[in-house]
């Protein structure tokens, strides 16, 4: 992987992260249409630079983090599936990032629900208060986002909407419920390769990272002003038409696995 390359996934990962796109299934998508070979340290890559995204949360929300310890009890709580769950299934969801057409039909399956949760969802201004059993429903809608194309950021959101919280707070939890869960993943993808990793891969680690900081800060800054005015439906409609394009090249012939 060139650092141009891995710039070019940073971008990726800084604009999808926090949109209900699946960021994994556009990072896929790019390293297919870019040669990327799936290499382990590619792999680790794309979990990686999610650190970045991470700090932007901290950083546009810092002051949401000193808060009573309640707030991180519940986080931890909606955290727990996916730790669990993600730690028992490691080896199969990562067979999976290597499956373009699952993140084709996750894209498509997953438009056609959005839209159908913007039709009935909630966009009322009164915030409630997130409480254990919410935040845990949440946790597990998570884990659907293991799934290559389906976006974590849309599971947690519709999630939050199923429990009852407005559009715009349940998209600042699914952005708090990100920091764990990502750095979790980030941190134990880490631990297996860190022995594998060469000088000249830190360089593009970083890299990554900081672009992916920068990008991810202004994505969430349009996510929360447009979702709140206008829902879901672009986004339900963007990921119908890039399902339906990715199905229609693969079945045309067209190479999209990842080398």
């Amino acid at each position: 992987m060139s650092i141009w390359q891995a710039i070019i996934l940073a971008i990726v990962e800084g604009i999808t992260e926090f949109l209900p796109i699946s960021s994994t299934g556009h990072m896929i998508i790019a390293s297919s249409f870019m040669g990327i070979s799936h290499l382990e340290f590619t792999k680790m890559f794309t979990v990686n630079i999610q650190f970045g995204a991470i700090l932007s949360v901290l950083v546009l929300y810092w002051k949401r983090f000193f808060q009573t310890t309640d707030f991180y009890f519940k986080l931890f709580v909606a955290f727990l599936p996916a730790a669990v769950i993600g730690f028992l299934l490691n080896d199969f969801i990562d067979a999976l990032l290597e499956n373009v057409v699952v993140v084709a039909v996750s894209l498509l399956v997953g438009g056609i629900i959005l839209l159908f949760i913007d039709r009935l969802g909630n966009n009322s201004r009164d915030d409630r208060p997130v409480s254990y059993g919410t935040a845990l429903k949440i946790g597990f809608f998570q884990c659907i986002a293991m799934i290559p194309g389906v976006s974590r950021s849309a599971s947690t959101i519709i999630g939050g909407m199923l429990q009852g919280l407005s559009r715009k707070q349940a998209a600042e939890f699914s952005f708090f419920l990100a920091v764990p869960t990502m750095a979790a993943a980030g941190g134990y993808k880490l631990l297996k390769t860190y022995e594998s990793i060469r000088p000249e891969d830190i360089k593009t680690l970083l890299i990554g990272n900081a672009v992916a900081f920068v990008v991810a800060m202004l994505a969430i800054r349009f996510f929360i002003s447009f979702l709140t005015k206008y829902g879901f439906k672009i986004f339900g409609y963007y990921r119908i038409i890039l399902g339906l394009v990715l199905l229609g090249l693969l079945a045309s012939g067209y190479k999209l696995d990842i080398v």
